[in-house]
């Protein structure tokens, strides 16, 4: 049974065609970390998605998707924002969208330290601040709104598979907060 929300986009691949794909390229994704900043622009919030994943266990995870042909980077974050977030979540993109990082996950454990079972992949991963309410997609609990620092802690980073929590840490940096 499959708990994801249906591609609103089913003509880029079919499962079997992206399945092959994922087998012999890398894919690229964007990954958002959505924050909630304070009147002086400090991250007050950091938003993490709680849902179930291939294995029927509960996780965090990250808003996270590919970036379909002919699609800019700008347009890949707001379209998996909405879906992750709902359309009243408000994102505040720069006018110059530039990643914290690029993280690189492969099938299997590799010098970066990211994993994605199902492939090689790139994600441009930003620190996205949103103003507006967040109602999370059909395949997430809730989102979990928490602190900086119960986002580091070591309960959180336990439910953050494949490296994740790094990811955390290097976005927090590099807004400027530190432990």
């Amino acid at each position: 049974m499959s708990v994801r929300t249906p591609d609103p986009y089913p003509g880029w691949l079919s499962e079997e065609d992206l399945h092959e794909a994922r087998q012999r390229l890398p894919i690229a994704y964007v990954e958002a970390i959505p924050v909630r900043v304070d009147p002086l622009g400090y991250v007050s919030e950091v938003g993490l998605l709680y849902k179930a994943d291939a294995d029927a266990r509960f996780r965090f995870a990250f808003v996270s998707g590919r970036v379909m042909y002919r699609e800019t980077v700008r347009a890949a974050l707001i379209r998996h924002i909405e879906q992750d977030l709902g359309p009243l979540a408000m994102p505040q993109l720069p006018p110059s969208p530039s990643p914290f990082t690029v993280a690189e996950y492969f099938p299997s454990p590799s010098e970066t330290g990211l994993t994605d079972d199902r492939q090689h992949a790139i994600a441009l991963c930003y620190v996205v601040p949103v103003r507006g309410e967040c109602n999370p997609r059909q395949d997430a609990l809730e989102l979990n709104w928490m602190s900086p620092a119960d986002a580091l802690s070591a309960d959180v980073c336990s439910e953050l598979p494949g490296g994740r929590a790094n990811l955390i840490r290097q976005a927090l940096a590099h807004v400027g907060w530190c432990e």
